[in-house]
């Protein structure tokens, strides 16, 4: 198998059939990257394809000094700040709706979510670049900007906090069961058969 580095030369120099792979490898792994951020499915496959726009615009600057893995997921965390400021400027649009879930764990998905939120940011970030990206702490640290030790000390601070706020009796947990008292039980949902 050709290397990402590899491709993406070839890509700087033409060739149309690398570019077509390091999208097919990647095309997944940054949907993902944003759909974990973001609420919208849509906004999410937007940004996926700027990712890619901004390749094929900055391609004959790119330098391999770092992975292509690394240097996609910088674009990407670029995009992804570029679009949380322009959100917190302009207020959520339409597409940043919460859609509905449509699956079985959507409560367990919701739970951890919550979890993640109660992190501080730069502590969520490695996190989810960690566990969800499956990126090393080398290129972490690279894309962050921080030392490798800040990134494995913040990474096991995150790990231990979320661990305690999905615990049992844990403030996201005691919160449900206050809105359980105020709203009163769950009615058992029909299609799932589960209160």
């Amino acid at each position: 198998m050709i290397s990402d580095e590899v491709l993406m030369l070839a890509f700087q120099q033409g060739s149309r059939e690398a570019f077509d792979e390091l999208y097919i490898r990647y095309r997944g792994p940054l949907y993902g990257f944003f759909r974990r951020r973001l609420s919208s499915e849509l906004r999410a496959e937007d940004l996926a394809q700027e990712t890619f726009l901004v390749v094929i615009r900055g391609a004959e600057r790119y330098e391999p000094r770092a992975l292509v893995r690394t240097y996609l997921y910088a674009i990407a965390l670029n995009l992804l700040m570029s679009e949380r400021r322009k959100r917190a400027h302009d207020g959520p649009d339409l597409d940043s709706i919460a859609e509905p879930a449509t699956h079985a764990s959507a409560e367990r998905d919701l739970w951890v979510r919550q979890g993640l939120q109660k992190l501080e940011e730069t502590e969520r970030e490695i996190l989810m670049l960690r566990e969800y990206e499956q990126l090393s702490y080398s290129d972490i640290a690279e894309l962050l900007h921080l030392p490798l030790n800040t990134v494995r000390s913040r990474l096991f601070r995150a790990r231990m906090a979320l661990r305690e706020h999905l615990a049992p009796g844990s403030n996201l947990q005691s919160a449900a069961a206050a809105a359980d008292e105020v709203t009163g039980p769950r009615v058992a949902n029909p299609v799932e058969g589960k209160a």
